[in-house]
């Protein structure tokens, strides 16, 4: 069968994002092998550099290999240009070179970018896609530079502080989770400057591009009578109360156990940056496998929840959580439909966070139950962990993903893949073109409980 640009045209939208993210995976698998990218002396086998394209085009931070240990300054520069496919977005990208080269953006790419950045309307794509890449790159650009100034001290040259900087602020802003350390961030447990800037960072990535667009159009004054849109409203508030759930939870549970002996201080700050890093960067700045199976566990929950749609982050995301939630809520007072900011939730939007939840919940214990015999002496724990880490493109680990064997190392790439790209587009990538109905079966009632 001859593939033309016309059999092309016959795919969703949806089905093209998943093949752009595909053939992004493979231009990072090239970028990260050309030739004067690793270190001399470093053989890297091909399953882990496929990991770790897989792993950087998802933004999610998991790899069996140490970054600094293994890339030169090029091979550096290389995964910094990939994390912003992966993190800004592969139709944020195009569309930016586009204007670059003052290429016509179709009705076709529109609703490409539409699909990708989980929006319902055609209009003011291309100007939201302007906005992502001009906020996002200002962002990275500032924090890079109060990283850069910062580290200076502990680098002979600037040229060295320069890069470890910008890495820092890369990896921390699209929710990457890589580090140039080997060791995270522990070497800056006791900087709280270091850590503070970093969970800025992280939040801005995570919290979704159109509130920070929102949050622009606040403080600009631009917009007479300005007001917050359900979106950002439900968003924030969701975003907000995991994390000081996280943030309760991890004191608790850690406070007479892996955090004995710490300073008061030194406990709040080190629940508070995990719970933040829990939403979809990854980074730590303790020894994490040292946590108890219950926080191990709540972590695992967090993660899976991921960041808010259209960020930098997986997993099911915020809203899908919130919106779950609030129907429990109204459901059980006996009401019909959501009300939350006085607005009405839509019902195709119940029906949406739950396919998304149903089918996370049984891809995750597939995997589970995958790896269980894959991997056999992996503690259960650990293994969900590192699944839920990969689904939420958060990038924790236990420190079991260099041991993984092939068909686990497999699966883990998988969740990764899904995790970006995100379950709404992988769901119509399976279903295909959706047709109309052109009648209507009698409605029947169905004892539920």
């Amino acid at each position: 069968m001859k593939f033309t640009r016309e059999s092309f045209r016959k795919f969703t939208p949806a089905q093209i994002i998943v093949f752009y993210y595909f053939l992004a995976i493979a231009f990072s698998f090239f970028l990260l092998n050309l030739p004067g990218v690793y270190l001399p002396g470093v053989d890297i086998r091909f399953i882990d550099s496929l990991f770790t394209a897989v792993s950087a085009v998802s933004v999610t931070g998991l790899t069996p290999i140490s970054i600094g240990g293994t890339y030169t300054v090029f091979g550096i520069c290389m995964l910094m240009l990939v994390l912003q496919i992966g993190g800004i977005g592969i139709m944020s990208i195009g569309t930016f070179f586009w204007l670059i080269v003052k290429k016509r953006i179709g009705l076709r790419e529109r609703q490409l970018i539409m699909v990708d950045h989980n929006q319902y309307s055609l209009a003011g794509v291309v100007h939201l896609i302007r906005q992502i890449v001009k906020i996002i790159f200002l962002i990275e650009l500032i924090g890079g530079l109060i990283f850069t100034l910062y580290i200076m001290r502990f680098y002979e040259s600037f040229s060295d502080a320069l890069l470890n900087g910008m890495f820092m602020s890369v990896s921390a802003t699209t929710n990457a989770g890589f580090d140039l350390t080997g060791a995270s961030l522990k070497p800056y447990f006791d900087d709280y400057f270091i850590q503070t800037i970093t969970m800025i960072l992280i939040i801005l990535g995570a919290i979704g591009f159109p509130v920070l667009i929102e949050v622009k159009g606040f403080f600009s004054k631009k917009v007479p009578n300005f007001r917050f849109s359900l979106f950002t409203k439900i968003t924030v508030t969701t975003f907000g109360g995991l994390l000081a759930l996280g943030t309760v939870m991890i004191l608790l549970l850690e406070w007479s156990h892996s955090f004995k002996g710490m300073a008061w201080h030194e406990k709040i700050l080190t629940s508070l940056f995990h719970s933040v890093s829990s939403r979809s960067a990854g980074l730590t700045t303790f020894d994490i496998t040292g946590f108890s199976e219950a926080t191990d566990i709540m972590i695992s929950s967090l993660m899976f929840i991921g960041a808010s749609p259209s960020s930098v982050g997986g997993g099911i995301r915020t809203t899908t959580f919130a919106i779950a939630i609030l129907f429990l809520i109204n459901f059980a007072r006996g009401n019909e439909v959501i009300h939350v900011f006085n607005r009405q939730i839509k019902l195709v939007d119940v029906f949406r966070s739950y396919a998304v939840i149903l089918l996370a919940a049984v891809m995750v214990m597939t995997a589970l139950l995958i790896m269980l015999i894959t991997e056999p002496g992996v503690p259960v724990v650990a293994l969900l962990f590192e699944i839920t880490s990969a689904f939420g493109t958060c990038g924790m680990s236990l420190g079991i993903t260099a041991d993984l064997s092939i068909v686990g190392k497999s699966i883990i790439m998988i969740l990764m893949f899904i995790g970006r790209v995100g379950l709404i587009s992988f769901l119509f990538t399976l279903g295909g073109k959706t047709k109309k109905p052109h009648y209507h079966f009698p409605k029947e009632r169905v004892i539920i409980g």
